[in-house]
């Protein structure tokens, strides 16, 4: 306990350390345009390098987008900003956030029809820098709260700022709004809201997280400010009751995906146990609810589908449909003798 003290203790915000912290958060003074200009072609820029590594599923190209993506500033500016009890600073950062997140969604969609309009076509469901991102988890949550407490306190000392990069990769914002955008230029509604939900579960973990840690180190008695306690309050749990409601169907996604995990090992285990001992192998499986869909390749004929049928009945406990591809195939194994035999006799 001594040592989480000491640690508290030497990172505490003081007086002094409050102008320097503001001045990396806040696009104020004589120098407001030029942070806007910067950010405006900083996020533009990340949004193009993202959209088009996402189309190209490149998980590099994702990565160098999340680093440069100036998103988190205002974000965690917000958060700032609620915790020293400045509400009008709040809202004006909030304003800066909607109007990235707006610009991202719609330069996102324009790179999408563009691209599915010149001849660009990609399967949704086999491109996973989209699939990991439209069926974010409660696991998600808790690391989007991990990585906003990270964040804010990156933010806040200067000699640890090199982390912030590390920082940006772990919680995903320019990204999944990317998806969102090219979702909508293909008319998949679905994927769309899947990506903003988890946009949405990482601004809320930042707010809520980031806002807890700058609180806890001393922000709100450090600024010199006249803190309005109720606002700062109200606005706070209302971060928190919006992160609880998003956490619900984060949870629901979570436990499908724990459900249809363990369907599909169950019945790769029951169809190995159904072609053991012959020369069948399983090359394909998917499972989608009470049908089941299996790629075997082998000789002849396979085994008796009646035992596979009873088994998977069993396990689902209801009536199962099963899709079976057979691919005629054949072992056939030479020696390098064999081999250098066969080319002599040509």
């Amino acid at each position: 306990m001594s040592i989480f003290s000491d640690i508290i203790r030497e990172n505490v915000f003081r007086p002094a350390d409050v102008p320097g912290f503001e001045g990396r958060l806040f696009f104020e003074g004589a120098a407001r345009r030029q942070y806007l200009e910067r950010f405006t072609v900083l996020l533009l820029l990340a949004t193009i390098i993202a959209s088009y590594g996402i189309i190209g599923d490149s998980t590099a190209t994702v990565i160098g987008a999340m680093i440069i993506a100036p998103l988190m500033t205002p974000i965690m500016a917000t958060a700032a900003a609620l915790v020293m009890g400045q509400m009008g600073r709040a809202i004006r950062a909030s304003i800066i956030v909607a109007s990235g997140v707006a610009g991202v969604i719609f330069v996102g969609w324009l790179i999408g029809t563009v691209q599915f309009s010149v001849g660009t076509f990609f399967d949704f469901e086999s491109n996973s820098q989209i699939t990991a991102r439209i069926a974010p988890r409660l696991i998600d949550l808790l690391a989007a709260l991990a990585s906003g407490a990270a964040g804010a306190f990156a933010m806040s000392r200067d000699d640890i700022a090199d982390s912030l990069p590390g920082v940006a990769i772990s919680i995903s914002l320019v990204p999944p709004l990317c998806v969102v955008g090219i979702s909508l230029s293909a008319g998949e509604w679905d994927a769309a809201m899947g990506a903003l939900l988890l946009f949405l579960t990482n601004y809320l973990s930042i707010l809520l997280a980031g806002g807890g840690v700058l609180a806890f180190l001393g922000l709100s008695r450090a600024a010199t400010v006249e803190i309005q306690g109720p606002a700062r309050r109200n606005a706070f749990m209302a971060i928190a009751i919006g992160t609880l409601l998003v956490a619900i169907p984060l949870a629901a996604t979570g436990y499908k995906v724990a459900q249809d995990s363990l369907a599909q090992l169950q019945v790769k285990n029951v169809t190995q146990n159904w072609i053991g001992g012959t020369e069948f192998n399983l090359r394909g499986l998917q499972v989608n609810g009470s049908n089941v869909e299996l790629l075997i390749t082998g000789p002849e004929e396979p085994p008796d589908f009646s035992d596979l049928i009873k088994n998977l009945e069993g396990f689902f406990d209801q009536p199962v449909e099963i899709n079976v591809e057979l691919v005629r195939s054949e072992e056939l194994h030479y020696t390098e003798t064999e081999t250098k035999a066969a080319a002599l006799s040509k």
